[in-house]
């Protein structure tokens, strides 16, 4: 009987789990993890704190219960101190502080990532928060109920600075974003950024672009946020949003390599240099299927991917993880933004011949009550016609999430631009057109194409 040990219980930890089970039954499986929260979902601790959803055990995939049934032995509360390779242990502590040894046939490490903590004096204080737990949500929760803070400042124009910056308003708090960038979220292309920074504004939040924060000060029970050109900022209570880096020091002790990007390096069956040692998750480089190279690209949708092929592997299997495209989506207020595959800049750097076409459309027949607007970026190669890209914005209304997934399943089946016009896609006047406005965008594309050929 395999004995499957696995280091973290969030999304790549679980995936591996229960793959590993749904193929051999037999299987023993024992998950390590640092805290009490298996398969929580940590992207849906803004909407915990805005108060959209009442009770934080609502955000777990799956109970402690359900995940024992599976077979699956959890140990909670227990951190993972050292691995042996050769021994093929892990020494773990338990909630107790008491030393345990597991052994193990196979191993998956899915420590995930933890917050960047970017060089700000005062960034300790009291009242300046972090976001990537469970814990962490507590923490902040605790701090709005008790304080009744009536302002905030977000450091980090990212996806969780975003969906912070819509929670504290929600919440009916005095809102500030600081990012040192020229511009918000800068996995899309300025002027699409721009619409966030104009939605943001439309609801009250103050938005500061070409901003470090230095320092973090208290005076007079108010945090003052500066830099070193004479920015100063107040705010009640302040939340560093600048991203996360892979959690790797248990890997990097036992002589697990990492890649360039800092992060473990895994082939794409997900092995580590160690035998029988996988990796998944956001502790780990992600293949890029279109660059075919490694970046570091931590997101949800790719861990449990990642995980899935880990547990597979693990157990006898012999997979190989086929590469994410970066599919991302953001709601912030109102507005809905994604992204899919290669900017123009980005496919252009990796060579090839980039050519971008924009389409402002109707997201439904505008004879139909409450048609709304929505823009699309396709990004295509020249020469061969091959889609790189898209990216796109709407109201939340408009489906923006499941027409950028068209395009990320175009792009893992290497289509070319005019290839979305031959897609048998739905149609009726509530909700699409004849032609979607996917196609309407690779139809303007196409013509832009030609036009640029002729000029």
């Amino acid at each position: 009987m395999t004995q499957l040990l696995i280091i973290g219980g969030s999304d790549a930890g679980i995936s591996a789990a229960l793959r590993a089970k749904e193929l051999d039954p037999t299987v023993k499986i024992s998950m390590v993890v640092a805290d009490r929260f298996p398969n929580f979902s940590i992207c849906g601790l803004p909407f915990y704190l805005s108060g959209e959803v009442r009770n934080w055990r609502d955000l777990a995939h799956r109970t402690k219960a359900e995940i024992e049934e599976q077979g699956i032995h959890l140990l909670l509360n227990h951190n993972a101190e050292e691995i042996v390779a050769k021994k093929k242990t892990v020494r773990v502590k338990d909630p107790n502080g008491s030393p345990l040894e597991l052994k193990f046939d196979k191993l998956v490490i899915a420590t995930g990532a933890v917050s960047a903590r970017p060089d700000i004096r005062g960034i300790e204080l009291p009242g300046v928060f972090s976001l990537r737990w469970m814990s962490d949500s507590f923490a902040l929760q605790k701090y709005l109920e008790d304080n009744a803070p009536q302002s905030a400042v977000v450091i980090g124009g990212g996806y969780i600075g975003m969906e912070m910056a819509d929670a504290f308003t929600y919440r009916g708090l005095n809102v500030s974003v600081v990012e040192f960038a020229s511009s918000v979220l800068t996995t899309v292309d300025p002027d699409f950024s721009q619409e966030i920074s104009a939605e943001l504004k439309r609801n009250g939040v103050q938005v500061f672009n070409g901003v470090t924060a230095r320092e973090i000060t208290r005076t007079e029970g108010k945090l003052i946020i500066t830099d070193s050109e004479g920015f100063k900022l107040s705010a009640d209570l302040v939340l560093v949003a600048a991203g996360c880096k892979p959690n790797i020091d248990l890997a990097v002790a036992t002589g697990i390599k990492t890649g360039n990007h800092g992060a473990i390096k895994v082939n794409r069956k997900m092995e580590t240099n160690k035998e029988d040692i996988y990796a998944a998750g956001d502790c780990v480089e992600t293949w890029h299927n279109l660059l075919a190279e490694n970046l570091y690209l931590p997101l949800g949708t790719t861990a449990h991917k990642q995980g899935r092929i880990a547990g597979e592997n693990a157990i006898g299997g012999d997979r190989e993880f086929p590469g994410s495209l970066g599919t991302q989506v953001v709601k912030i207020f109102d507005t809905v933004i994604a992204r899919t595959g290669l900017r123009d800049e980005e496919a252009a750097r990796a060579g090839f011949d980039a050519l971008s076409a924009d389409l402002e459309t109707w997201d439904h027949k505008v004879y139909y009550p409450g048609a709304k607007k929505m823009r699309i970026r396709i990004t295509g190669d020249r020469n061969s016609k091959q889609l790189l890209g898209a990216q796109m914005t709407g109201s939340y209304q408009t489906e923006v999430s499941k027409r950028i997934d068209v395009f990320a399943t175009a792009l893992f089946h290497r289509m070319k631009v005019e290839d979305l016009n031959d897609l048998d896609l739905s149609y009726t006047p509530p909700l699409s057109s004849p032609w979607d406005p996917i196609q309407m965008c690779a139809q303007a594309w196409v013509k832009y194409l030609l036009s640029d050929e002729g000029s």
